[in-house]
């Protein structure tokens, strides 16, 4: 199969998001001619289209998931590929702004000022680069997050080498909440939320360029909510979890992080309590290997069986057995 597949803006694309797709090389030029005129009904040709021009053999798909504020733009891109060779790609379509890559799969491999300046980045790191002159990368199947930015606020904090730093780092952490913000309510703002998510997105991108972000500006306590948010989710089985390690993983106050989740009429532990009690519903719906009210007890940093049977049974309205029991054999088919 080849050609190329998307969806304009319009029905089944909400404002300012951007879906598109390339498959195989058969059709190159086709493909990418059509893929750019896309670009420019859904995006716009004051954010230039992202590197799909693949110059390897073999069947390739590039799919490309994003979501346009003014003039930013974050996509998710994946390049799969079944013979890449490494090839060499021009990124000049980036000149003179600001673009970070958020590595989630494979390694990037970026060169200039031929070949000079050679810097690999690898899944679980993100690098941000001022592109003037031009970077080029080598195409592998990879998956990145790509993050499109005006050079204007940016440009002091830019110099000629580029930031490179670990996607966990608590800078990072608030930036990428809030892009999943703005990701998933971007129908629903104004237009004057529109304009603060995108300095939101400027604001906290000076943050990780300067490796330190004013937790306590009432303007970034969404993202830093949902930077703890993130946390809280893939730490509710440690023992350690509670607002003050919160606080040290955001490299902010306790107080500030308490003031933030005020802001939405939500507190640090009664959120954590929520999340570790909706773990266990979930796993006492399982028909197969379901845990004991012990075990998820333990397992979920309950201070005891009784502690978590009052817990479970004040916000469910069953004690854990209770709802195993009719729940459990409802999700058996």
């Amino acid at each position: 199969m080849s050609g190329l597949t998307d969806t304009e803006s319009g029905p089944g694309v909400p404002r300012g998001k951007v879906a598109a797709d390339v498959i195989s090389p058969s059709a190159r030029g086709k493909a990418s001619t059509l893929l750019r005129h896309k670009w420019n009904v859904q995006v716009g040709k004051a954010v230039p289209l992202p590197p799909a021009e693949l110059a390897g053999a073999g069947d390739y798909r590039v799919s490309i998931r994003g979501c346009r504020v003014h003039d930013a733009l974050f996509a998710n891109i994946r390049y799969d590929s079944t013979m890449f060779d490494g090839t060499w790609v021009d990124a000049q379509y980036f000149s003179d702004l600001v673009v970070m890559d958020v590595v989630r799969r494979g390694t990037w491999h970026f060169t200039r000022a031929r070949g000079r300046d050679k810097v690999a980045v690898s899944a679980g790191q993100f690098i941000v680069r001022y592109n003037n002159p031009s970077w080029r990368f080598a195409v592998q199947s990879h998956t990145t997050q790509k993050l499109i930015l005006p050079v204007a606020p940016l440009g002091p904090l830019i110099r000629k080498r580029p930031v490179l730093g670990p996607v966990d780092s608590a800078e990072m952490r608030l930036l990428l909440a809030h892009v999943h913000t703005v990701d998933t309510e971007l129908n629903e703002l104004s237009p004057a939320g529109l304009q603060s998510a995108r300095n939101t997105l400027v604001e906290l991108v000076m943050g990780v360029l300067r490796q330190k972000v004013d937790g306590a500006e009432p303007q970034l306590a969404p993202s830093l909510v949902q930077a703890a948010k993130d946390v809280v989710n893939s730490h509710l089985a440690h023992a350690d979890l509670s607002p003050s390690m919160l606080a040290r993983e955001l490299n902010v106050s306790v107080r500030t992080l308490h003031r933030a989740f005020a802001a939405t009429n939500e507190s640090v532990s009664t959120y954590i309590r929520d999340q570790r009690l909706e773990q266990a519903r979930l796993a006492l719906t399982r028909f197969i290997d379901r845990p004991s009210v012990s075990e998820l007890a333990a397992h979920l940093q309950f201070a005891d069986s009784s502690h978590f049977i009052r817990a479970f049974k004040k916000h469910y309205g069953q004690t854990p057995v209770q709802y195993a029991r009719f729940h459990g054999h409802r999700a058996a088919p």
